[in-house]
């Protein structure tokens, strides 16, 4: 059951705890007082400021988990307080460890102050929690996506579309990799895991990542020099440097260009270009047309 003045008061004391260049925002000059303003949490958290006065009333609809999990996210909330919040809003917690989706307070920070280069959070499986808008000009909104399909491995092999951002030399070393991190993370995480469901999967779609899987290979690594073809600026090659939360297993991945390059120009311009890629690409697509025919 929603305990409503304990989930008002804890987002009121959150809020008001929280100083705008903790979350990535400007401070301005017109500022009176400390802590985040309504509209700037509710944001933050993807919805309406009225939606977010009222909870902070003890008023307005019970929440959902998805919302419950957004305002998380958009307060920066720790593990624990994630929790905390999900109870007081009367839902059970999500799990911890290698399925959570929810961004620690700590990566969230540094991730917040990438406002100028291609970065990213993603989980094991490659799903995409957070893009900064230079990343989502590089390769897609990732948010597109629902399913597997939010796995950018289980894209490569189910959807041709998810291969166009990378030259076509590079496929077959891509997949190799792809196929044998999944292959890893189905022996780390078990044969009930998230990761072997998108193995039964995959061997039913692929017959690339059947030939992959058959062959067992291990501990192939993606470089750290990453090469992306974009339709407006054409090659990029650029490094990947990459941070790693062991409490859920997040990668933030952040993508630069040697100063100078023609890659580093490139990022430039594409920096003041829209993003070019259709939202949830092919397989999305082709995923919707076939629903909305039932």
């Amino acid at each position: 059951m929603i305990d409503r003045a304990g989930l008002a008061d804890f987002l009121r004391r959150r809020r008001e705890s929280l100083q705008p260049e903790d979350v990535g925002l400007p401070r301005g000059p017109r500022r009176r007082t400390d802590g985040l303003r309504r509209e700037e949490v509710a944001a933050l958290c993807h919805m309406s400021i009225d939606y977010y006065e009222r909870l902070e009333r003890e008023r307005g609809p019970h929440p959902s988990t998805q919302m419950v999990a957004a305002i998380a996210l958009g307060l920066h909330l720790t593990l624990d307080e994630r929790d905390h919040l999900f109870l007081l809003a009367g839902h059970q917690p999500p799990p911890r460890g290698e399925s959570g989706e929810h961004v620690g307070p700590g990566l969230s920070r540094v991730f917040d102050r990438l406002t100028d280069t291609p970065a990213e959070i993603v989980t094991e499986l490659g799903y995409a929690l957070r893009q900064t808008p230079l990343a989502v000009a590089l390769t897609g909104d990732a948010s597109a996506y629902t399913g597997p399909a939010r796995s950018r491995g289980y894209r490569w092999f189910a959807d041709p579309a998810a291969r166009r951002i990378h030259p076509p030399e590079d496929h077959a070393f891509l997949s190799r990799v792809y196929a044998s991190g999944l292959r890893r993370l189905v022996t780390l995480r078990g044969p009930g895991s998230e990761a072997a469901r998108f193995v039964e999967l995959l061997l039913a779609e692929s017959d690339e990542f059947r030939t992959l899987w058959d062959e067992h290979e291990i501990g192939v690594k993606p470089d750290s020099t990453k090469r992306y073809v974009h339709p407006d600026v054409g090659l990029l090659v650029l490094n990947c440097q990459t941070l790693v939360d062991p409490q859920q297993s997040h990668l933030l991945m952040v993508y630069t260009a040697t100063p100078g390059s023609e890659s580093h120009e490139k990022l430039r311009r594409l920096a003041v270009l829209p993003a070019p890629w259709p939202a949830g690409g092919d397989l999305q697509a082709r995923r919707t047309r076939s629903a909305s025919k039932r």
